[in-house]
């Protein structure tokens, strides 16, 4: 993503707060809705995980380190790419509304450029990937998975 304005999404979710937590911070629910092969994910300041995605010829290792917890309320970790310089940083803001929806508010930010002359890093391809992901994925899982 270039160096620029922060990606922002805010969503109004039907759904509890502790049911949206869940589906942000345990890596089984993550595994269905965010990337499939997270190998560990725990909301705790420090944690660091690592997993390979893959785009045509191109991979990308991610490597994520949480960096702020408040449990069900804020969680943030950066994110590097072990084949490629830059890092940035995502936030995730929930909030609970009177009528019991939560409102999830992300922000992505860049700390460090990313390389401009690969496709995965330009702006465009961060807003519509965070789009996919919040928008649908999450959506999807959170309207599937209700259980309460």
């Amino acid at each position: 993503m270039d160096n620029q304005e922060p990606i922002r999404i805010e969503i109004s979710l039907n759904v509890p707060v502790n049911k949206v937590w869940e589906a942000l911070t345990n890596v089984t629910q993550m595994r269905e809705w965010y990337f499939e092969n997270i190998p560990d994910f725990k909301p705790e300041e420090g944690f660091e995980t690592k997993f390979e995605v893959k785009n045509g010829e191109r991979i990308f290792t991610h490597i994520w380190k949480i960096t702020e917890v408040i449990p069900f309320k804020k969680i943030s970790y950066t994110w590097k790419f072990e084949e490629y310089p830059g890092e940035g940083l995502s936030i995730f803001e929930l909030t609970t509304t009177e009528n019991n929806t939560t409102q999830l508010k992300l922000e992505s930010q860049v700390l460090t450029p990313y390389p401009k002359d690969i496709p995965e890093f330009k702006r465009e391809s961060g807003e519509a990937g965070w789009d996919y992901l919040i928008n649908k994925n999450l959506v999807e899982f959170l309207q599937k998975s209700k259980d309460f």
